[in-house]
Order: structure tokens, then C-alpha cells, then sequence
């Protein structure tokens, strides 16, 4: 006997005393040898009943003999894997060695740049040390060459980014832009310049997240009126970067909560909190790799229903600025719109294809290659430092907070409003907050972690008024990101926002000096 029968006969008898209304007589083929009435000739209520036993039925057959080998949390883990490492798009046909040594070299305008790498080493070895303008010339030649070196390093990640997902792309364009901020860091840590390497890496987080992201909102609110992004992961990263905020906030309401301490216990406890923080951070951002990459990629993706689409400017928008220019659209320039519109879906159809511009041994090659100038033309940057603010025309807080950063996220910055231009912000998004959680949760634990290594008293206890700077800045970025949608105007307030904070960070003399 079938369980669909039993189920059946169940549910016809429960039926016909439901409510205590008059009993409903439903044939079945087990109460009577008539014919089956098909499910059509049923009332709503009897057919209601009938499709509940079904399920009812289903579930308990589902639950007595669960199907072995067949687990669905092993196989969603193992589609979320091969999704990390497939292309977003098919790849077109590999190019040459020659090829993709001329995409390197002549890929971008920037390269023009790429002079000042030998004059900025040749003028740290033949300037003497008594000529009052060496720090200066040789600040200006290694800042300059760094930003060629920076569009090298986003590019070859780039080409990297082609082959898997768009998930662990990003997370690559966040990592990878990151390593110029890193290296300047540690040579900063090795020379002792302990407020340079805070003021650089609070100034790499103010720069991705007001700066990149506000370019990334205005570029891509110039050709968009409203773009979507994923709303769940961006708060996810707003309250992993309200962490990090806290976690630098913490010290300073420490060292001003306990004025009567005596400055070398309290300089010990500072930094004993410091290090526990810093371990917890970094097992923090080790759960956020998971989440992003494994439990929940899906939340990073482009596509979806939890993003909201984005609207191009209609027709009325179109007339109105026509209205504006005092020219209305005559019928030509209308059809021609059309056609341009239904040219642009051919082209979205034909970009389904995508050519890499360079091999994966050579994108690997121009990583280490341009890493290792970056490492180089940086510790020159770092040795000038202090020749260019010991003037008092400039202070090490506007060098670190503005000027390093800028050079750092050249790369990223340049890769984020690309993409959301493509209207991709939610990758656009994931490369400039993605780099601000890995700097904020990764890279400032792992410099405190290294400085421990080494001895060096590098503590959590930053600048308060970097520290305020931080706070304002994540806060603004909340509410902007809330709503899951973007505009140009918004992107407006953030470039306004770090450009504020720009004026008053050049006339802030910053705190005391930390020594080694």
C-alpha cells in the first residue's frame, strides 16, 4: 500500500468533519470500489486538504529515508569553490610573451612616469647629505615614481582577476593594493618613524572610503541616475569597520580615563591591550575571509535579487537637458538614442567574451618585479621624511595622512571607478571598503604584531584627533551606504568630506613624537 494512498484516505475522512459542518463524501480507492475522482471535481476545501496530505506525506517519507551521500551543505560548499576560481566571463585567446610584455610597458600613460624610478634612486645616492634640497628632490621624484609602479601592480592583479570569480577578484584588488601601504609601513616600523606608520594607515582608510568610494559613487553617477549594490554585505563591512573604529578608540578613552597613572605603567598597559586587540582583529578578519569567500559569496556578487537595479537617465532627463542647452531633441537625435541603446545591449552581448592582455607568468612576474621596485623606491620615500617636515612648512600627519595614501591607493582607486562606470559597484565597493576592512582588521594588527616581533613600543593608543578624523568618517559612510543605493551627489559629499578633512590636517600640528 502506497503512503500517497494512505495519506489520501486519511485526509478525506479528517475532511468531512472539519468545523463540525455536514461530512463531504470523497471517494477513494480505499473506502470504495468506485472509480477515482480526479482532483479537478473536488471542492477548494477537499483540494486544499489533498495537496496538504501530499506534502505532509513527502516530508515524512523525506525524513524516514534521508537519501545518503547526497548532502546538500557539502555540495554548496564544493559549487562555492569551483565558482572562486571560474571566470566571471569566458576568456578569449591567450597572447604572446611579446604581447603581453608591450601591454605591460605601453598599457597606460602613467608608464611615462616610470623615468623617475632611476632618477629618484640616483639622486638618494649622488645628492650629499649637506645639500638642503636632497630630501625634498628626492621626496618629489620617489613619490612620482611610486604612482606608475602602483598602476603596474593594478594592472597585472587585474589580469589575475580575470581568471577566477568575481568574489576573490575583488578580494585580490583589495589585497595586492594594499602592498604598497604595507611595505611603506614596515620600512617606516624598521626606522622608528612610529607616527608616520599611524598616520599612513589611518590615511589609507580615510582615502579608500571617502576619496575611492566617492569617485566610485560620481563616476558611476554620471552615467547612471541610481546604481544598486549589495546591501547586506556592505552593512556587514560598515560594522566590521565600526569594529576597527572602537578598537582604535579604546586606547585613547584608556589613556584619557586614567590621568593619574603613572606614564610607564600606563605606556605598558596600552600596549599589552594593544596586542591582545590586535590578535583578536586579525582572528576577526580570518572569519570574514571565510563568510566572504565560502559561506556566504553569494552576498558579494553582482547579481541577485538583494540588489537594487540601476536606472539610466530616461527620455524626460534627456529633453531636459536638451531644455537646458536652450536645443530640444529633434526626431533624428531620438532615433539615433535608440539605436545607440540597442547597439549598446549587442556590445554588452559581445563583451560576454573577455581577452586577457597578459599571460598568468608574466602577470605573476610584474607582481614580484614591480613589488620589489615599490620596496626599493619606498624606503627612499621614508628616509626623507623627516628632512621635508623638518622645516615646519609640513607636518609628518599631512605627509601621512594625504600624501602616502595617495600614492598607495593610486592603483585601487584607478580599478574601483573603472568598474563602477561598468556599473559593478558592488566590486567597485568590494575594492575600496574591502581595502579599508583589510587595512582596519588586517594590515594595522599585523604591523602592531610585527612591531611586538621586533621590540618596538608601536601601540593602538593613534593621534585622537586621527582618531575622531576615523570615526566621523566610517559614520558618514553608514549612512550614505544605508539605503543600498548610490547617486552622484552622494559621491560628491564623500570627495567634499575628505577634502575637508585634507585643509585641516595640513594646519594640524599633530601630536607627540613616539619614540623607539
Amino acid at each position: 500500500m502506497s503512503e500517497y494512498h494512505v495519506s489520501h484516505s486519511q485526509e478525506s475522512t479528517a475532511v468531512g468533519h472539519q468545523d463540525g459542518a455536514a461530512p463531504t463524501l470523497v471517494a477513494s480507492p480505499l473506502q470504495s470500489p468506485q472509480p477515482y475522482i480526479p482532483e479537478e471535481r473536488l471542492d477548494a476545501s477537499t483540494s486544499t486538504a489533498h495537496s496538504t496530505a501530499i506534502n505532509r506525506s513527502q516530508s515524512q517519507r523525506s525524513t524516514a529515508q534521508p537519501r545518503r551521500g547526497t548532502g546538500s551543505k557539502p555540495h554548496q560548499k564544493a559549487r562555492t569553490l569551483s565558482q572562486l576560481v571560474t571566470p566571471e566571463k569566458r576568456l578569449g585567446k591567450e597572447p604572446t610573451l611579446v604581447e603581453s610584455l608591450r601591454a605591460l610597458m605601453f598599457g597606460s600613460w602613467f608608464n611615462v612616469l616610470l623615468v623617475f624610478i632611476p632618477v629618484s634612486w640616483a639622486l638618494n645616492f649622488a645628492l650629499p647629505h649637506s645639500n638642503p634640497h636632497k630630501d625634498l628632490v628626492v621626496f618629489i621624484t620617489s613619490f612620482i615614481a611610486i604612482i606608475p609602479l602602483a598602476k603596474l601592480l593594478g594592472f597585472a592583479t587585474e589580469e589575475l582577476s580575470l581568471r577566477v570569480g568575481q568574489t576573490l577578484a575583488g578580494l585580490l584588488n583589495a589585497t595586492l593594493g594594499n602592498v604598497v601601504e604595507l611595505i611603506v609601513a614596515i620600512i617606516a616600523l624598521v626606522k622608528c618613524e612610529l607616527r608616520v606608520v599611524q598616520a599612513s594607515l589611518v590615511g589609507s582608510i580615510l582615502s579608500n572610503l571617502l576619496l575611492v568610494l566617492g569617485m566610485c559613487f560620481f563616476a558611476g553617477g554620471m552615467k547612471f541616475s541610481e546604481q544598486g549594490f549589495g546591501l547586506s554585505a556592505t552593512q556587514l563591512n560598515s560594522s566590521l569597520l565600526t569594529v576597527s573604529v572602537i578598537a582604535v578608540l579604546l586606547p585613547a578613552a584608556f589613556h584619557f580615563s586614567v590621568p593619574n597613572l603613572a606614564d610607564s605603567v600606563e605606556a605598558m598597559d596600552i600596549l599589552a591591550v594593544s596586542h591582545g586587540t590586535a590578535i583578536i582583529l586579525l582572528v576577526i578578519y580570518v572569519a570574514y575571509l571565510i563568510f566572504q569567500l565560502f559561506s556566504h559569496a553569494n552576498l558579494y556578487e553582482d547579481t541577485g535579487d538583494h540588489i537594487f537595479k540601476s536606472t539610466d537617465y530616461g527620455d524626460k532627463t534627456k529633453d531636459t537637458m536638451h531644455k537646458i542647452l536652450r536645443r530640444p531633441a529633434s526626431p533624428k537625435e531620438k532615433v539615433r538614442d535608440a539605436e545607440g541603446a540597442d547597439h549598446a545591449s549587442v556590445d554588452e552581448e559581445e563583451e560576454e567574451v573577455e581577452t586577457p592582455s597578459m599571460t598568468l607568468l608574466v602577470s605573476i612576474a610584474a607582481l614580484v618585479v614591480v613589488t620589489a621596485l615599490v620596496a626599493v623606491t619606498a624606503e627612499w620615500l621614508v628616509d626623507s621624511i623627516d628632512g621635508l617636515t623638518s622645516t615646519g612648512k609640513i607636518s609628518k600627519e599631512f605627509v601621512g595622512i594625504i600624501l602616502l595614501p595617495i600614492v598607495g591607493n593610486a592603483a585601487e582607486h584607478l580599478t574601483a571607478v573603472t568598474v563602477s562606470v561598468k556599473d559593478k559597484l558592488t566590486l567597485s565597493i568590494g575594492v575600496a571598503v574591502g581595502s579599508s576592512i583589510q587595512i582596519a582588521l588586517f594590515v594595522i594588527p599585523l604591523v602592531v604584531t610585527i612591531a611586538w616581533i621586533m621590540g618596538k613600543p608601536l601601540s593602538l593608543l593613534f593621534d585622537p584627533y586621527e582618531s575622531i578624523a576615523l570615526f566621523l568618517a566610517v559614520l558618514t559612510v553608514n549612512y550614505v551606504v544605508q539605503d543600498g543605493k548610490s547617486n552622484w551627489l552622494e559621491g560628491f559629499i564623500l570627495i567634499c568630506l575628505y577634502l575637508i578633512l585634507a585643509v585641516t590636517f595640513w594646519f594640524y600640528p599633530g601630536s607627540s613624537e613616539l619614540g623607539c
